[in-house]
């Protein structure tokens, strides 16, 4: 259970960032997959930052491209 002081797993990817994510990850993973390489896993973690809103790799730099309504 997630409380307002707990920022670990806030919402820190928007919607361009999230857009540009699964064109990426679907992009590299396919080439990935196609050319049999193990670097299309860097598309699967793409992909997953885009579906679940979050960037572990923005937390240290305090960085957040998501906008609340």
């Amino acid at each position: 259970m997630q409380t307002k002081n707990n920022k670990a797993m806030n919402k820190n990817v928007g919607k361009t960032d999230k857009v540009v994510r699964i064109i990426l990850g679907l992009a590299i993973g396919a080439a990935g997959i196609y050319f049999k390489q193990w670097w299309g896993l860097i598309g699967a973690v793409l992909l997953l930052t885009a579906l679940i809103n979050w960037c572990p790799l923005y937390v240290p730099f305090k960085l957040n491209t998501f906008k609340k309504s």
